[in-house]
């Protein structure tokens, strides 16, 4: 048979005066609006400064300062030279600088590459970015732009410096002038495909010690594994394709534009660097690689905002 059980009363309600109602200054916001470009300058910014480690840990500022000294030292030294011997040429263009500093600037990539868009995978916080007025293009281009800025501003100092340096020395001022300048396209070039190719790399997977190794990996392997086909095609005597196999790496790539098209000087096997014609077909394969890298970082991060 079943039994009845007693119920018994929960809880009391608070009589009134135990009752308090707090105002803790919860109200609309009615100020501007500042939309999309704000966001956009904003994520550049950030980014900006962090591929520097500014605003963060100091031990995160180690790394790139010591690679911007790094690639700015020989510059110096090669200006005390001219300096002190009243030379009148640099021993080195100034678009040929950066390819021989590749290596500092690879590493530079390597290091910053990650730090700007793997954190985001990893912490799944690139979805935050979209709860707001800013779209995948945006993101895509402000982190894109950023890194570029960045490697401009590495890649560009030690120039500045050398072109400093040909004035106090008073080399000719337009014959430096306009070599400073072709020198400036070089590495604006350059910044903008391995920005590009970096991002990528490190975009694919959200741990950043493999984004590091990966990004390494691709400049050092493309670049030796070119760099030994070319010098096999010179020792066989088929100097015709060594301009063509330096299709198919980064740094050759940008030593292909300058030494065409910017008056520098090749560094592929007995100096045979393509020719002006090849320079244009080299051109228009760096610019199609830097179109193709901002299209696969939107479709990207188009499946993360899923």
């Amino acid at each position: 048979m079943a039994v009845e059980h007693p119920t018994t009363q929960t809880a009391q309600a608070p009589s009134g005066d135990q009752s308090r109602i707090h105002d803790i200054g919860y109200r609309g916001y009615d100020g501007p609006r500042l939309g999309r470009a704000y966001a956009r300058r904003s994520l550049y910014s950030q980014s900006l400064r962090g591929a520097y480690g500014l605003g963060r840990s100091a031990k995160s500022k180690v790394l790139p300062m010591l690679l911007f000294a790094v690639i700015c030292v020989p510059a110096a030294i090669m200006v005390a030279v001219a300096v002190a011997t009243k030379a009148h040429e640099l021993p080195v263009s100034y678009s040929r600088y950066a390819i021989i500093m590749q290596a500092v600037i690879s590493l530079y990539v390597a290091s910053q590459a990650p730090q700007s868009v793997s954190r985001d995978l990893r912490f799944k916080t690139v979805p935050l970015y979209f709860s707001r007025p800013i779209e995948t293009a945006d993101y895509v281009l402000a982190k894109f732009a950023a890194l570029t800025s960045a490697l401009f501003i590495l890649t560009g100092a030690p120039l500045l410096v050398l072109y400093i340096g040909a004035l106090l020395s008073k080399m000719d001022f337009a014959h430096q002038t306009k070599e400073f300048g072709q020198g400036m396209v070089s590495v604006a070039l350059l910044s903008l495909l391995f920005a590009g190719i970096g991002l990528v790399i490190a975009a694919v997977t959200p741990r950043r010690g493999f984004g590091i190794a990966a990004v390494i990996a691709v400049m050092t392997i493309s670049y030796g594994a070119v760099s030994t086909l070319q010098a096999i095609a010179d020792a066989r005597g088929n100097t015709d394709a060594v301009p063509w196999i330096g299709l198919f790496s980064p740094v050759t790539l940008i030593d292909g534009v300058q030494s065409a098209l910017l008056g520098g000087t090749s560094s592929f096997p007995a100096g045979v660097g393509p020719s002006t014609g090849e320079g244009f077909v080299y051109l228009a394969v760096v610019l199609g690689l830097i179109a193709a890298c901002y299209g696969l970082l939107v479709r990207r991060y188009k499946k993360v905002s899923l």
